[in-house]
């Protein structure tokens, strides 16, 4: 590898490290970085906080302006983590930012795969002398961008079955023993799981027999953004507990109900009107069974715990798939006593 290939990863790491702050808190807009580098120096970095706020680029040649100089631009390299956006939306597009600045030089690690966006970046910037990269990290950034790519393409948020389970499949214990199967590290996973996602889902059953909350409840993960959607899908509205937390809580304005009549069109309803890209899943066997056999699930995150419980609720119940379905970029994590399996539905 070239001394130029060596650079451009080491910062396109630090334009990454940058993005990853902006998961769960950007929606409808993607979590991107972007860090200004000159000779070799960091002059400046940025995420994109919330959709109305400056996006990376601009707050990254904010920060390299105000401790550097606007001059100090010129002739720099800046590292951004998706291809810069290069029509008006809320905010100006970080094309013309870029040109301004007079900027020498972008690398980006993935391209927009929205067909109205795509490589149009290249074009504007090569037309005012900018030299271009693309694909640079692109295999880290992906799965911070794969939620926005899907709604961007497809209409449908990210869909992220979570649970946890013994060993033999089952999500209760025997009566007596209490409620959880992991212990305190698992639950605490669990937490920075959910700040990672928009909204979410589960099942009028869960509630009416749970009572969960589904908040995040750990110190510091509400910091600068907004509790998740929390929806619950049922049929029978009628029915669901009104002293439920979800009802009562502070949070109760971010709690939807929707029927669940067509899984596709709610899911989609919630990208269109609520800006979801993400949803996390945590509910029972047979709502969570409902959304694999209608294709809608894309990764899995699954929590075993060592014991064997027996009894009779599993984690997917009465599944009815066409084929088997096989996981790609698995991993395999100890969290205590426990193990956190997660990987992306292979499609």
């Amino acid at each position: 590898m070239n001394a130029t290939a060596t650079d451009d990863n080491f910062w396109m790491a630090l334009a990454l490290d940058e993005a990853r702050k902006g998961v769960g808190r950007s929606a409808p807009n993607p979590p991107v970085g972007a860090v200004v580098v000159k000779n070799g120096e960091l002059l400046g970095s940025g995420w994109h906080r919330a959709a109305g706020q400056p996006h990376a680029e601009r707050e990254a040649l904010a920060v390299a302006a105000s401790h550097h100089g606007a001059a100090a631009l010129r002739g720099a390299t800046v590292y951004i983590t998706l291809e810069p956006c290069s029509t008006h939306g809320r905010t100006p597009p970080c094309t013309e930012a870029l040109i301004a600045a007079g900027i020498a030089r972008v690398v980006y690690a993935c391209t927009d795969h929205n067909p109205l966006h795509a490589g149009r970046a290249d074009a504007l910037l090569h037309a005012a002398g900018i030299a271009v990269s693309s694909g640079v990290g692109a295999a880290a950034a992906l799965p911070l961008l794969r939620p926005f790519f899907k709604v961007s393409t497809s209409g449908l948020p990210w869909l992220i079955w979570k649970t946890a389970m013994s060993l033999d499949g089952r999500i209760t214990r025997p009566p007596g023993e209490g409620q959880w199967l992991t212990g305190e590290a698992a639950r605490a996973d669990v937490q920075v799981l959910r700040a990672s996602a928009d909204a979410i889902l589960t099942s009028g059953e869960t509630v009416r027999r749970d009572l969960p909350a589904l908040t995040l409840r750990a110190p510091g993960l509400l910091e600068g953004r907004s509790q998740p959607w929390r929806v619950v899908v049922t049929n029978h509205p009628a029915t669901l507990p009104p002293a439920a937390p979800l009802f009562t809580d502070a949070w109760r304005e971010r709690t939807l109900v929707r029927p669940g009549t067509d899984l596709t069109e709610m899911l989609r309803a919630l990208a269109r009107e609520q800006g979801v890209l993400s949803v996390l899943v945590e509910a029972g066997g047979r709502f969570s069974a409902a959304l694999f056999e209608a294709g809608l699930v894309d990764e899995v995150v699954i929590y075993l715990a060592p014991l064997l419980c027996g009894g009779t609720v599993p984690a997917l119940a009465a599944l009815n798939l066409p084929a088997s379905l096989a996981l790609t970029e698995l991993s395999v994590t100890q969290l205590g006593d426990d193990l956190r399996l997660r990987g992306v539905i292979r499609k």
